[in-house]
């Protein structure tokens, strides 16, 4: 009988982000722990002033000695965004461990995990070790294949994880484009011998796109669709927005930009680091007389500059939002400008990028999106891609991952068509564990896997805060203070109301009055019946005045009681 193997979900089974997983083997001391991929998740609107999402990594920590790598499928930040927290003592497993943690990927991968975790000072606490396309890597007791793949970043990989219990194939984010930027297609002949020799045992595969029809359009297509646009706009300084990572994107809009005669400048931080790294690794290639500084853009035509800036999510502090505000030091937004944006919404961003849009439009710039022009072409597989996956891996058993719950029912479904046994389709969320041995596969005992919420360190915001911020935004607060003399059973002074959110004080005066006079006759009874201990008053002062409000206003705000005794 063959060793088990246990499949683990950290994050993005549910949402879009924090994708984690881990497959572990053996057990007790003697147990090896792989982890695939450790993202980030960008927050939703009601996660006020939340920087960040992350995976709860405690289970990491309680397996931390016994953890043998981690394998990067691609470098977008939902998938390598969270290392650099995995790798710190709070939360993270980096006290847990005596040797750096070992993180496998492509050279870009690689590279652009590299920059956040350079950023916070642990390059220490990782060893980087490459790994080429089709390469083979003993990694504990498993044996990973970098499998090439198409996605939005270069040099993405599906992985192969070759275990005691037969072949698990993790799809990694992935889509089937026959005429990719830089040649390098996904390797569906090499996926498919290692089906027909070996066989799937279990596929873990993306799901983000399973709900839409047809295939997935090539990236090179956006390369037709910028040179239309740039040709309709010349005489215009041109601003595209992309995510920086998205190099093949920013190819193409080099290179719409050179062959219109314009120089190229980046905005943007990260840009200007993720294209100098695609520079040197041979993934970007602008030539050197056609980049300039974004300082030097002003002694050009408009017609003659094209910036390429960071910001296309509407994130409140990048590049572009703060060319919306009027606000970025380098770039002033005007009427001979057109912004082009190389991108679609996160869910959840819309608003966002809605906002940044029109600010734009108040500058009199022209804005050039998705939903006027094909400017942007997604990297995940469609239905049709996903059923052709499907035919040539013919996993035994089917796992959807990466995306919202109804992405992972539309994954299944298309699971069951393709011909795999129905009851061979498991759906899974966060915390789900798998327990795959000579049986079969099935559900096991569920770990911890809620959300770590960052903002400015991890670790400062928990569940009881976010629901405080929620009450403070959408109600918001009043508070009472009043002065009691103990001994006496007497209100000195107050009760005073300040209030935030709820009404307006200046024009709300007979209101608060009564509001007033309703918790001072409340907090009289409580001393008149001998209540003296002050976190009992405010627990009055609390119920008062919540019952007044709520009767009155129809609110619930945030009510905090401030009792002082002499």
């Amino acid at each position: 009988m063959a060793e088990s193997v246990r499949v683990v979900f950290l994050g993005g089974l549910g949402e879009i982000g924090r994708n984690c997983l881990a497959i572990e083997q053996g057990e007790g001391e003697e147990k090896s722990v792989l982890i695939i991929d450790c993202g980030v998740m960008f927050p939703p609107p009601d996660l006020h002033g939340i920087d960040l999402v992350l995976p709860d990594f405690s289970y990491l920590r309680d397996v931390a000695p016994n953890i043998v790598g981690l394998v990067a499928t691609h470098g977008h930040e939902d998938h390598v965004g969270g290392i650099q927290f995995l790798l710190r003592d709070e939360h993270g497993i980096g006290d847990r461990r005596e040797t750096p943690l070992r993180v496998y990927g492509s050279r870009l991968t690689l590279g652009l995990a590299r920059h956040r975790i350079d950023e916070a000072g642990l390059l220490g606490r990782v060893d980087l070790i490459p790994a080429s396309d089709g390469e083979i890597v003993a990694i504990g007791p498993f044996a990973v294949e970098f499998v090439p793949v198409t996605h939005s970043v270069p040099h993405a990989h599906a992985i192969v994880v070759r275990t005691a219990q037969g072949v698990v194939l993790h799809s990694g984010d992935y889509k089937l484009d026959l005429t990719p930027v830089d040649d390098r297609r996904c390797d569906l002949a090499r996926l498919g011998e290692i089906a027909r020799t070996e066989g799937i045992r279990l596929l873990l595969a993306d799901s983000t796109n399973a709900e839409e029809p047809g295939f997935a359009p090539s990236e090179r297509s956006v390369g037709r669709v910028l040179r239309r646009v740039f040709a309709e706009h010349a005489g215009r300084r041109i601003i595209t927005a992309s995510f920086a990572s998205h190099l093949h994107r920013i190819q193409q809009i080099a290179d719409a930009a050179v062959a219109s005669g314009r120089k190229v400048a980046t905005l943007g931080l990260s840009m200007k680091k993720n294209v100098r790294l695609g520079r040197d690794l041979g993934v970007v290639t602008i030539p050197d007389a056609a980049l300039i500084d974004i300082e030097d853009i002003d002694r050009y035509e408009p017609g003659e500059v094209c910036v390429i800036s960071t910001g296309s999510q509407g994130e409140p502090m990048s590049a572009l939002s703060l060319l919306a505000r009027g606000e970025n030091r380098f770039v002033r937004v005007g009427s001979d400008d057109t912004v082009i944006l190389s991108s679609h919404a996160i869910p959840g961003n819309e608003n966002n990028v809605n906002r940044v849009i029109d600010g734009l439009l108040r500058r009199g710039a022209q804005v050039v999106h998705s939903g006027v022009a094909d400017v942007h072409a997604t990297g995940h597989a469609q239905a049709d891609d996903i059923k052709t996956y499907l035919s040539i891996v013919e996993p035994e058993w089917f796992v959807p991952v990466h995306g919202e719950y109804r992405h992972l029912v539309a994954n299944a479904a298309l699971g069951k068509l393709m011909g795999i046994q129905e009851d061979h389709v498991l759906l899974c969320e966060d915390g789900d564990a798998l327990t795959l041995d000579d049986e079969g596969l099935r559900y096991g005992e569920r770990v911890p896997a809620g959300y770590v919420y960052v903002d400015g360190i991890v670790g400062d915001v928990g569940h009881g805060v976010i629901r405080d911020r929620r009450v403070l935004a959408e109600e918001g607060v009043v508070v009472i203070v009043v002065t009691v003399d103990v001994q006496r059973a007497e209100v000195l002074t107050g009760p005073e109301i300040i209030t935030r959110g709820w009404v307006y004080a200046p024009e709300a005066e007979d209101l608060l009055d009564e509001a007033c006079d309703s918790v001072a006759a409340a907090v009289e009874d409580a001393l008149s019946r001998g209540v003296r201990d002050v976190e009992a008053l405010e627990r009055e002062v609390r119920r008062s005045a919540g019952k007044f409000v709520n009767e009155r206003t129809k609110r619930r705000p945030m009510i905090v009681p401030v009792v002082m005794e002499t």
